[in-house]
């Protein structure tokens, strides 16, 4: 399934190729997030137009809207939403979980109400592997416990327990069904923020064995040491002949840095959260365009970006429609957004190719400003 193409020569970067039923994606990658089939205010046209290898959708809010019969009727998400690349998505463990009023845990799964209309339902490991294989995506995520931030060390304890458990019965589930055929299943590893567990939940999750690993239980609250420190003690137990995801994050200069601690795959909501939010992703930082100081600006939002929507509009302009609440605003934010991420994807992937990745890291994280860049 993933194909180590090389490896950076001054850092941990790797350069690898990632084979799924609707298509091999370069890595590394970043993935648009679409939580209900489609990426807020894109088309898949636009996807494409941007060069986004796959996209990401939510398992939880498409099991409740539109809900698997109609999915099934429609012959799998990737019919139903109109693309035709590959698709990955997570087990809505995490949604669930954040409904801490609204759900009860045992180890044989989790009893929720819907956040919609207060209506029961139940998720355990095989029914959440039911569910991704209507979807039809190519690579699905199983049932996890994620721990909250904080918790304690037996709250983080009882997180690892389950999740090895319900991994090893959604594994049982994916290859009695014959799931494996056409799709990918990764493990997830838990552990908050102890190194012990960390490594006792990587070392039980690969002695099940996966198609790809990815840590979870990031970004939800820690700081960004404790996030990297996570990734410090996980990276090493991790093989290098399989991809590696780390699950939710985050800022550009975040990927850019787990990129050089060897990371293959991400995700995150920020490209068009923040695009709804008049900001916008720059090589030299975060735009706030509500900003008073853009209002008689009128040079293009980010002339180094050879797109039209990058040059063709002035700040100003951009402004006057965000505070205007005008839709176009979304979009065209939207779209630049995860056209920054994507493209810087790419130049990634070619700074690898050629062992400057190094330099790259520095460069980016020193012009955006980061605190990481005093890390390096």
């Amino acid at each position: 399934m993933y194909k180590l193409i090389k490896k950076d020569k001054h850092t941990k970067a790797r350069l690898g190729v990632l084979s799924t039923a609707h298509g091999d994606i370069e890595t590394p990658f970043f993935m648009p997030v679409g939580t209900n089939g489609t990426v807020k205010s894109l088309t898949c046209d636009n996807l494409n137009a941007i060069g986004a290898q796959l996209m990401l959708s939510n398992t939880y809010h498409l099991y409740l809207r539109p809900g698997m019969d109609i999915i099934r009727q429609a012959g799998g998400l990737h019919a139903f939403a109109g693309w035709n690349r590959p698709i990955l998505t997570d087990s809505g463990g995490y949604q669930v979980f954040s409904l801490s009023k609204l759900r009860t845990i045992s180890d044989d799964g989790v009893e929720f109400r819907s956040h919609l209309d207060g209506s029961a339902h139940y998720f355990d490991p095989e029914k959440v592997m039911e569910i991704e294989a209507v979807l039809g995506s190519d690579i699905v995520m199983p049932l996890d416990e994620c721990a909250p931030y904080p918790c304690d060390r037996k709250q983080a304890e009882e997180s690892v327990r389950r999740t090895t458990a319900w991994a090893q019965r959604s594994k049982d589930y994916f290859y009695e069904h014959g799931m494996n055929e056409r799709q990918k299943l990764f493990g997830i590893i838990q552990g908050s923020v102890y190194e012990d567990l960390r490594e006792q939940s990587a070392r039980e999750i690969l002695d099940i064995g996966f198609d790809g690993y990815a840590i979870g239980g990031v970004s939800v609250g820690e700081t960004v040491k404790e996030m990297f420190d996570t990734l410090r003690w996980v990276e090493p137990l991790l093989p290098s002949d399989q991809a590696r995801y780390f699950m939710g994050i985050g800022y550009p200069d975040q990927i850019v840095k787990a990129v050089g601690e060897g990371v293959d795959m991400f995700d995150t909501v920020l490209p068009t959260r923040f695009g709804r939010h008049a900001t916008a992703f720059t090589r030299r930082g975060r735009v706030v365009l509500r900003n008073s100081e853009f209002s008689d600006r009128f040079e293009p939002l980010d002339p180094d970006r050879d797109i039209p929507y990058c040059q063709n509009y002035s700040l100003a302009y951009l402004r006057h429609l965000a505070n205007q609440n005008e839709i176009t605003a979304l979009h065209i934010l939207s779209y630049c957004n995860v056209h920054f991420y994507v493209n810087l994807m790419r130049q990634m992937r070619e700074a690898i190719k050629e062992d400057r990745f190094a330099e790259f890291q520095h460069d980016f994280l020193t012009e955006f400003n980061s605190e990481l860049a005093d890390a390096l």
